[in-house]
């Protein structure tokens, strides 16, 4: 399952930058995984300082 990002998102796009196969874009008031492309690698989560991505 793709992962998620949760409200704890402070925004500052250490997860987008990590993502291999940039699957997460800025959102509104936080950054959103595209489940589509998103291939579970869990790089995102291991940046966050919030742990706000997550496995669905």
């Amino acid at each position: 399952m793709a992962y998620i990002i949760s409200d704890d998102c402070i925004s500052c796009g250490a997860c987008a930058s990590e993502c291999p196969v940039e699957a997460i874009s800025e959102g509104d008031g936080k950054y959103v995984i595209d489940a589509d492309t998103c291939v579970e690698c869990g790089a995102c989560a291991g940046v966050c300082p919030v742990a706000a991505p997550s496995a669905e």
